[in-house]
């Protein structure tokens, strides 16, 4: 077979090999939030998803510096593969798939060039000869081609970055001349159910404007308020995320808030923060944010929040359920049915509620949202009906019933906190009560130990304990057999589906309670 023959096949399959590759590795690094340092460190945990490219990219440099037939063959075997495991993983990745946005075109543009820039180079300058090799080496590298297309692309983005940012701040800086309050809020855990619990409180009196799902990035609040800001809104409610030192600060320039909530502190995403310390500072950066008359509002409940407080003295608003400080929960009933409680004020006045949420724990966040509403205006008593049409937040101890099961849905990143008290929940039900879970990730140096603890607490709670890959579960198994857990009651699988079927199909006498607890993302 003549060279021209060979080459011209290594090209066809490396097209699509190159279409595979690169689209499973832009959407890693779009899960990676475009940042090559987090992108390097997901390379680094993944290599073994990652060996075959490897493998492809040494055979290419073999085949450009021996230029023989076998290693054509070995070439176009080693594309094949690429071929058949990309496909595999694309229909693995399907709880959040690649979004082609105008940036991840820009960036798919960029490595696109350098491609036919190398291969005409190449071609120009060695010949048709090392074609082969050079095509599986563009192939191979996709893993990190994503990065350089970033690091390329990187004034572009900043200056249509900028100016999206500057139109936004425009429109704030014009609504808030005209009224508009702004209610920065944040936490490690909490901040979504605290703005969507505030905005079912207050949107009875005021017009407001939440900032959708996980809009809660620079780049979430600015398309938030070009797209959905309108004079007629009165509040504004901005939920900022964060996973790097600085992060809240980013937001906080852009919206400028009035007051601020910062629902919790903990260990989240101590991978990128490396540090607790690190997490409150960042957290805090929304107290050094706001202006003299701004009230803030804190966990008083969380020791890390009370720690950090003592340097902001004024202007603070506690709510809690075991301090007795601002805003308190007392008397708190919980059943599958829901939670009663009782608000009391900082200067003694109260109310019992109602409301569709199980678990104590999230009676906390609720009574946050009724010192806010209730230091904005509301009464008391005008906050007891929209209390009770609050629903869960999906996938946050959600509650579906399927007859004689019922599933509670806490499938969204779960953390230390988070995952006790929901096996806590679990334990107060009559019934079967069946655990299912992948464990934790984003705790860096911790996190063997958080999932261990975690197997410690499910232990206690549950009657059954089905976890979901071997990779993470370890030290959750080993925390639940340290504990005396039956160890024919805590089974390994590999996929979810395979634990709910089991879950499904074990016998007893009573309803089922089938808790899911956390759905890792898809780059994990």
């Amino acid at each position: 077979m003549s060279m021209i023959i060979r080459t011209g096949i290594v090209a066809i399959l490396s097209a699509y090999a190159l279409f595979l590759t690169m689209r499973h590795n832009m959407h890693m690094f779009q899960l990676n939030g475009y940042k090559n340092g987090e992108h390097c460190n997901w390379i680094k945990k993944n290599l073994r998803q990652q060996w075959l490219l490897g493998f492809g990219f040494v055979a290419g440099a073999l085949r450009v510096l021996f230029p023989l037939l076998v290693l054509d063959i070995l070439i176009c075997l080693t594309l094949v593969m690429e071929i058949l495991v990309y496909r595999a993983l694309r229909r693995l990745h399907t709880k959040k798939k690649l979004v082609y946005t105008a940036r991840v075109k820009r960036m798919i543009a960029t490595i696109v060039v350098i491609t036919v820039a190398v291969i005409v180079l190449v071609a120009l300058y060695a010949g048709i000869t090392p074609l082969a090799g050079v095509c599986m080496i563009l192939v191979s590298a996709q893993f990190c081609l994503n990065m350089a297309a970033n690091i390329i692309n990187h004034p572009i983005e900043k200056a249509i970055s900028d100016h999206y940012i500057r139109d936004a701040k425009k429109k704030l800086a014009k609504a808030k001349a005209g009224g508009l309050k702004i209610i920065g809020i944040t936490g490690s855990y909490g901040k979504t159910s605290m703005k969507f619990y505030l905005q079912t409180l207050l949107q009875g009196k005021y017009n407001v404007l939440v900032t959708p799902g996980n809009y809660n990035t620079p780049l979430g609040v600015t398309i938030t308020v070009r797209d959905h800001l309108k004079p007629s809104h009165e509040i504004f409610l901005c939920e900022m995320g964060a996973r790097h030192v600085g992060d809240i600060k980013e937001v906080c320039d852009i919206a400028h808030p009035d007051h601020g909530i910062i629902t919790s502190v903990g260990p989240q995403h101590l991978e990128t923060f490396f540090s607790m310390e690190n997490i409150q500072k960042t957290k805090f950066e929304l107290a050094d944010a706001l202006p003299g008359n701004g009230m803030l509002f804190l966990n008083g409940d969380n020791e890390y929040i009370q720690e950090k407080a003592k340097e902001y003295p004024d202007k603070i608003f506690y709510f809690s359920e075991k301090d007795g400080r601002g805003y308190r929960a007392k008397d708190i009933s919980v059943s599958r049915f829901g939670t009663e409680f009782t608000v009391v004020t900082p200067n003694g006045d109260s109310e019992r509620y109602q409301m569709h949420l199980i678990g104590a724990h999230n009676v906390i966040n609720v009574v946050g949202a009724i010192a806010v509403a209730h230091s904005l205006g509301m009464s008391l008593k005008e906050c007891k009906i929209p209390v009770r049409k609050i629903l869960p937040v999906e996938h946050r101890m959600q509650m579906r019933e399927h007859g004689l099961v019922t599933i509670i849905d806490d499938a969204y990143n779960s953390n230390p906190v988070g995952s006790k008290a929901a096996v806590e929940t679990l334990a107060m039900f009559d019934g079967i009560r069946i655990l299912i879970t992948p464990g934790m990730v984003e705790l860096g140096d911790k996190e063997e130990e958080y999932n261990y603890k975690f197997g410690t607490y499910a232990a206690d709670c549950c009657d059954y304990i089905l976890l979901v890959g071997r990779k993470h579960t370890e030290p959750i198994r080993r925390g639940v057999l340290d504990k005396g857990f039956p160890e024919e009651k805590c089974t390994v699988y590999d996929r979810l589906e395979e634990a709910v079927s089991y879950a499904y199909a074990i016998k007893g006498q009573g309803h089922k309670y089938i808790l899911l607890e956390n759905d890792l993302p898809d780059n994990y």
